[in-house]
């Protein structure tokens, strides 16, 4: 299926690993050019060589996204590298675990900074373009925002902020036929989440306990399944859909968890 992304410049925040890192691949194999945008300057650098070495196209700049004037700029970079902006997926983020019981104003305050507010930034600064475009924005949320998870407000906090932009932008940008949508995540092996699981003392046990809840398949989700949601929402082919919080999660989020696997 061609989803009339060639050459079409998409903005994806934290680009270069795990979710983001699938998401940035998929686009190249639609001939879109991904612009990844983040802090990690290894990871950010090795992911452009490679894709470079492959003959691929991609942009690319450094930026700590909790600083206001750095994500104005990485933005600019865009449109001076490129000349436009068809798309913008955010999609850098932290589980950091700031709680309520043990949490505290300044962490909670920096968890929205890391998670949220930067969706925000990067929305209006690439709005003009977007504008001029009539392109995309998806933002990829969390199930701890529909489930709670325990211990982690900030984060939760955050997807909840992000599904509620996802529609309240959906509304706003109408007028400029500029589509907003949301890919929620459940339970997907990204490098973050195997340095969590490595924290039990038994982490093969643990992952079964969590896949064995999955009720697709009892398996996690993979990064090319979210990429592939994503991607379509960025495309044409998804015209006439805004608005949406799409679960691309085996149905861990809204179906009985308590389906357990046969022995």
């Amino acid at each position: 299926m061609d989803l009339n992304l060639k050459d079409k410049v998409i903005i994806v925040t934290g680009g270069s690993k795990g979710i983001g890192l699938g998401i940035s691949q998929i686009l190249l194999k639609e001939g879109a050019i991904p612009f990844i945008i983040g802090r990690n300057k290894p990871s950010i650098i090795a992911v452009v060589e490679e894709i470079q070495k492959a003959g691929g196209q991609v942009g690319y700049a450094f930026a700590e996204l909790t600083d206001p004037e750095q994500c104005k700029a990485a933005v600019e970079n865009v449109v001076s590298t490129f000349g436009r902006i068809d798309g913008l997926v955010n999609n850098a983020g932290v589980n950091d675990g700031v709680g309520l019981e043990n949490g505290n104003y300044e962490d909670f305050m920096a968890s929205l900074q890391k998670s949220l507010v930067h969706y925000y930034l990067m929305a209006q600064y690439a709005l003009p373009e977007l504008k001029r475009s009539k392109g995309a924005i998806v933002n990829i949320g969390s199930k701890t925002s529909f489930t709670g998870q325990g211990g982690t407000s900030g984060y939760a906090a955050s997807n909840g902020g992000r599904n509620a932009l996802t529609r309240e932008w959906a509304v706003e940008l109408l007028p400029y036929q500029i589509r907003v949508n949301a890919v929620i995540v459940a339970e997907c092996y990204t490098p973050l989440y195997e340095k969590w699981i490595s924290t039990f003392s038994e982490p093969e046990k643990k992952m079964k306990s969590i896949t064995d809840k999955i009720p697709l398949g009892n398996r996690m989700t993979t990064a090319a399944e979210i990429a592939n949601t994503v991607v379509f929402l960025l495309s044409e082919l998804s015209s006439h859909t805004t608005g949406q919080l799409l679960f691309v999660d085996g149905g861990y989020t809204h179906l009985d968890r308590a389906i357990t696997v046969e022995d």
